[in-house]
């Protein structure tokens, strides 16, 4: 069973459109808030303490989708719940589950990668292996 963590939160007027709908590109911003929390609940650095311990400069999204099965408006109180899905050799999958309640309200996945100065350019950034320690936290 993989680890999860949740936070709540009130949608406000500003993460709506003119219907008072959730406009859609905060459900992103709510999946990234979730992998974060994720990651400082589960005792993981976060990058400007992982890049002093290993180099890692972070953990940027290579890929990121939604499924929409309720709508959400100003005022509901919502329950982001996140998990990691999958690690592979360079990258991880997180899983975001938005609930009403009990209502599953959006399903979404993000794809990252951890990243760090290439050695060759500086100015540049090069996927590294997942860490042993997220690696950890795939197996629960």
């Amino acid at each position: 069973m993989p680890l999860t963590n949740s936070f709540k939160t009130i949608v406000e007027f500003g993460d709506c459109d003119p219907a008072r709908k959730v406009f859609y590109p905060n459900y992103f911003k709510w999946f990234d808030t979730g992998t974060r929390h994720f990651f400082v609940a589960n005792g993981f650095p976060l990058w400007p303490g992982l890049w002093r311990t290993s180099g890692i400069d972070g953990a940027p999204l290579v890929d990121a989708s939604a499924k929409f099965f309720a709508s959400v408006t100003y005022g509901d109180e919502i329950e982001i719940e996140t998990s990691i899905q999958e690690c592979g050799g360079k990258s991880f999958t997180m899983r975001h589950r938005i609930r009403r309640g009990q209502t599953i309200l959006v399903e979404g996945r993000e794809v990252r990668v951890f990243v760090a100065a290439d050695p060759v350019d500086p100015g540049r950034i090069r996927a590294v292996s997942v860490p042993a320690e997220v690696r950890a936290l795939c197996s629960g």
